[in-house]
């Protein structure tokens, strides 16, 4: 019988290297979750759990880690039509999901799927944050929230923002849903559209599934937040997401291996071009967004918030920036030799603090459409690699 042999989150012993547990993140027939695949071999199954790596609770023993999307892209080119999984999840596990796993067998204690049965390499692969907050979602605010949430009560909870959009907040003991948002803001092109507020089960916006070949959408979100890290402030509660206004125009194609072509990355429909880089603040109470600085630049640069209340943050257009972590008013920038990179770090060494930050570029992030615009910025600065450290006075 084949096996599977890749896709998969291993725990290594840290002197020896030899491996204590595998847990792959594709389910198997017979295993839970394995006919969520229809009827797709083992082998072919693929769900890596390949970007920003998780998050550990050292009270519960579990490991926290997002899983990306399912390939190849498109369900028609996963099962040979686009309805042989469920548009509600659970569809092709653990894609696009956030898995719990026993730190020391590696089993599974529970997962909660943000996307099922994605159709868009809408990835939801970025850090699992874990907080202790007072749980109140705001309807002003939240668009899903639990019909069972006790309001004003202290939780530790599991925090993500998916590159392909939508915010999550799940119980960090049970995985049960609390409450989600559309991420960055509601729309009517986005790829999941609907939550059971009983169940917590995310469904799938119909509309925008390649029904066939040729097959063309526009689709929202798209790489709304890249491979950079989100930053959190015990402070005052808040997590600070750097994103992009951006969605895909995709076309379903057959011959592709991957199942499409051409795809490419768009500003949404009707926004102002000059607001299409974002820094946000959010309320992980209530859920109130605040958008504190806007440009038109587009950044690849991790937030780092610190109990200054400063937030640090760079771009592609080599500016590296310290922001009022409520009112993000700029209130120190630098231009460095190229453009900013995903890390920002600070540490300390003999009693003064540093943030160091990297320059760089990577692949689609720095070579995309938006980013080579005349309007929003000049000519990228291309393999312009460093480490830049600053002192904080």
């Amino acid at each position: 019988m084949a096996k599977r042999e890749n896709c998969f989150i291993a725990a290594h012993d840290a002197k020896t290297g030899k491996e204590v547990w595998k847990f792959y993140s594709t389910a198997a027939p017979g295993e839970p979750g394995g006919d969520t695949w229809a009827d797709m071999p083992v082998e072919q199954r693929a769900a890596g759990p390949w970007g920003l790596p998780g998050s550990y609770d050292p009270k519960r023993k579990l490991i926290y880690w997002g899983i990306a999307n399912p390939n190849p892209y498109t369900r028609l080119t996963r099962h040979g039509r686009y309805d042989a999984v469920p548009f509600t999840a659970p569809a092709n596990l653990y894609s696009n999901s956030t898995v719990a796993l026993d730190i020391s067998t590696g089993k599974l204690a529970w997962y909660y799927q943000e996307l099922p049965g994605d159709d868009w390499d809408a990835d939801h692969n970025q850090e699992r944050i874990l907080v202790r907050a007072r749980v109140n979602p705001d309807p002003k605010h939240v668009k899903w929230i639990a019909n069972a949430v006790p309001r004003n009560q202290e939780r530790d909870l599991v925090v993500t923002v998916g590159e392909g959009g939508g915010m999550f907040v799940v119980d960090q003991e049970s995985g049960k849903f609390l409450w989600a948002n559309p991420f960055p803001y509601d729309d009517p092109n986005i790829n999941m559209n609907h939550i059971d507020l009983e169940t917590g089960q995310t469904r799938v916006n119909p509309d925008k599934l390649f029904k066939k070949d040729g097959d063309k959408i526009l689709g929202c979100y798209h790489n709304t937040r890249g491979l950079w890290s989100i930053a959190y402030s015990p402070k005052n509660n808040s997590l600070y997401v750097p994103f992009q206004d951006q969605c895909v125009t995709m076309t379903a194609n057959l011959k592709s291996k991957a199942g499409w072509g051409p795809r490419g990355g768009v500003m949404r429909p009707g926004i102002d071009p000059k607001k299409y880089m974002n820094l946000a603040k959010i309320d992980l109470s209530t859920g109130e967004m605040r958008v504190l600085h806007s440009q038109p630049q587009p950044a690849n640069g991790s937030a780092l918030a610190t109990a200054g209340d400063l937030v640090f943050w760079g771009d592609l257009n080599r500016r590296f920036r310290a922001f009022d972590a409520d009112t993000g008013k700029v209130l120190w920038e630098s231009i460095l030799g190229g453009m900013v990179m995903t890390s920002t770090i600070t540490y300390s060494v003999n009693g003064k603090q540093y943030v160091l930050v990297n320059t760089g570029e990577g692949q689609s992030v720095t070579s995309g459409p938006l980013n080579l615009t005349k309007e929003s910025m000049p000519k990228p600065i291309r393999g312009h690699n460093s480490v830049v450290a600053f002192t904080l006075p």
